[in-house]
């Protein structure tokens, strides 16, 4: 039917009928909250380049579990700084490191908040890269690291976390590290993999909480290149297959089209990464008065909800969660 019989405005003229035929929506569930936590302070440290983010101490953890499980935010994602660190990252498995320490803390105090470890090096290695250098080849040295990564997935899942997400594109690293759990019996512990990880140039202020920025080469060698669909396709596929439970698409919103190919051809649980790039270009134009910053973090979340994704790691939980 065409005009004047078919008139789509009908379903828009007043909120209640606008509501009624919605088709997706935002809920303080579908968020997961990040913390940085920073073996190395003892108070609070803002983040300069994401405004309203901070390390915080390793003692104020709980703490901060505490106010974002009070806010409704079902669960969070823990990024560690540790005081030591060396060419393979090994303080990542070292027995009471920062995130084992962490989760432990947590989950004494908040059993039903969901804790989601990022299972990475790039924070414990001196040159941040995300496992031990091959340095002929100017890369990581991805069957090193795949060892490393499974014992730091296991020491996490001992420590109570619920869920383990390897995020450094290594291949093979969720049979490494499914394998690794079920061997210790740590069967029921969920696996995030960040199987389409992009090579983005939204990751700066990241670098910048997690002290995770790398001195020599780039990380091309192994996260995607910004060009390439199909080859997310393959990654996700083999990555259900060596058992990921969720998959992650990271960056979210120039990726869009990755999470709706992701949802629409394997129908499993996605995650979308709003990232600190992301984040920090919504600061500082709602900061110069360019943009109305609640509506506007509004309705870039939706459209992760709209491409597919179940749930997003977002730094503007806290925010959402006062708005929703």
């Amino acid at each position: 039917m065409n005009y004047p019989i078919t008139r789509p405005r009908r379903l828009r003229q007043n909120k209640v009928i606008r509501e009624m035929v919605k088709e997706f929506s935002l809920d303080i569930k579908d968020l997961i909250c990040p913390i940085f936590i920073d073996e190395t302070i003892e108070t609070r440290v803002p983040v300069k380049s994401m405004p309203g983010v901070e390390r915080i101490p390793l003692k104020d953890v709980g703490e901060e579990a505490d106010i974002i499980e009070s806010m409704g935010i079902p669960a969070v994602i823990l990024f560690g700084i540790p005081s030591r660190k060396d060419d393979t990252g090994s303080e990542a498995c070292a027995p009471g490191n920062v995130i084992e320490t962490a989760v432990k803390a947590i989950k004494k105090k908040n059993r039903d908040l969901l804790v989601i470890t990022d299972v990475c090096l790039c924070e414990y290695t001196t040159h941040g890269h995300c496992g031990p250098l091959d340095m002929e080849k100017e890369t990581v040295n991805n069957d090193e690291t795949l060892d490393l990564i499974a014992r730091v997935a296991v020491n996490h899942a001992k420590a109570g976390a619920d869920i383990v997400a390897p995020s450094g594109m290594m291949d093979g690293m969720v049979n490494a590290i499914r394998s690794e759990l079920d061997f210790f019996g740590y069967k029921d512990t969920i696996l995030m993999s960040y199987a389409a990880k992009y090579a983005s140039s939204m990751y700066g202020p990241f670098r910048d909480a997690a002290d995770s920025g790398f001195s020599m080469f780039d990380r091309q060698t192994y996260q995607m290149d910004a060009a390439n669909s199909d080859e997310a396709m393959r990654e996700v596929r083999m990555d259900i297959e060596e058992g990921a439970d969720i998959i992650m698409v990271k960056p979210a919103l120039s990726y869009l089209d990755i999470i709706y190919r992701v949802k629409s051809e394997f129908r499993v649980p996605v995650a979308a990464y709003n990232v600190s790039g992301e984040y920090a270009m919504i600061k500082a134009a709602a900061s110069n008065g360019w943009l109305d910053e609640n509506k506007v973090v509004r309705e870039t979340l939706l459209s992760m909800k709209r491409a597919g994704a179940d749930m997003i790691i977002t730094y503007f939980a806290k925010d959402l969660a006062k708005m929703l």
